[in-house]
């Protein structure tokens, strides 16, 4: 029997891969088998879609079907953005999640006493300490804000930054005042490498814990528990310098603090951890359930990429 002399197509695992990168007024397509974004010029630059997690396109990008395509079968995930990444409005799925971790989230987030444990696991990786015993999710959800609102407070004071409060209209994202501006796209940067980890690692983003009821919950949850370790302190030390395009600036140092803290390889580890704290078995496949029409060949990246 004849064999391929090439290897077959093997994603690199999220861990190993840059964080993000944003496009702008270009089209994007795959010209001569590369993934490449053509300027109003005609000018081509090559993008190595397969060794980045998320590529978030801004306003003035087109992106063709065979690209779309392309950015699937690597598992980077597409996310469309508004102007400096400061709205999120749709996002490509990188692989698709897998049927056994999906039945498991939904289990744990639909069982009373398995979502409180998880929630409070994640209260305590986030604030470094045990919650107080016997509070609902609702009780704990109060003082996770209290809590916040002070770090918010206490950074504005470490950076000198006029503070009024965490305030913004997603339908007027410019009228927001600098900090929060800058927080806005921070956290849009957060935003975009959670929901490539949680899509590569095999979850549903909406099946949330602490939030419940958007397209991301589950992003947000994940996202909130390194939010202050991360891109907080680097939207406000940018905010306190009022630079000209402060968003930009923001962008690209969340991309740097992504890579010098190595935040990819540890999104995955945190949402089993935080999962596992549920103390709960993932759900065994019913007897009479059909097996896979075409068998699995091996596992590909990481386990939520299609084959």
């Amino acid at each position: 029997m004849p064999t391929s002399p090439l290897p077959p197509l093997k994603p690199i695992a999220m861990k190993e891969r840059i964080s993000l990168i944003f496009i702008e007024r270009g089209e994007i397509d795959v010209l001569d088998g590369a993934f490449v974004v053509i300027d109003k010029n005609g000018v081509r630059t090559h993008i190595p879609v397969g060794s980045i997690a998320c590529i978030m396109l801004e306003p003035g990008t087109r992106v063709s079907h065979r690209a779309a395509a392309l950015a699937a079968r690597v598992g980077t995930l597409l996310v469309w953005v508004g102007e400096a990444g400061v709205r999120l409005y749709a996002s490509g799925q990188p692989g698709g999640a897998r049927s056994d971790r999906l039945l498991y989230q939904a289990r744990l987030a639909l069982d009373d006493q398995a979502r409180l444990k998880v929630v409070r696991k994640m209260y305590e990786l986030r604030f470094g300490e045990k919650p107080p015993e016997r509070r609902s999710v609702e009780q704990l959800r109060g003082i996770e804000g209290a809590r916040v609102k002070k770090t918010y407070e206490n950074m504005a004071k470490r950076y000198q930054v006029k503070w009024r409060g965490r305030r913004y209209d997603p339908t007027q994202w410019d009228a927001s005042d600098p900090p929060n501006l800058c927080l806005s796209a921070a956290t849009a940067c957060l935003y975009g490498i959670t929901e490539a980890a949680i899509l590569a690692a095999g979850y549903a983003p909406a099946v949330g814990f602490i939030h419940t009821g958007k397209p991301l919950s589950f992003v947000y949850d994940i996202a909130d528990i390194v939010k202050f370790d991360t891109v907080v302190p680097v939207a406000f030390r940018i905010a306190a310098k009022e630079p000209p395009e402060a968003e930009r600036k923001v962008r690209l140092a969340c991309r740097d603090i992504f890579r010098e803290t190595k935040l990819l390889g540890k999104i995955i580890p945190m949402i089993e951890d935080v999962l596992s704290a549920g103390e709960l078995e993932p759900p065994k496949p019913p007897k009479e359930a059909v097996p896979p029409a075409i068998k699995d060949t091996g596992r590909l990246g990481d386990a939520g990429h299609r084959h």
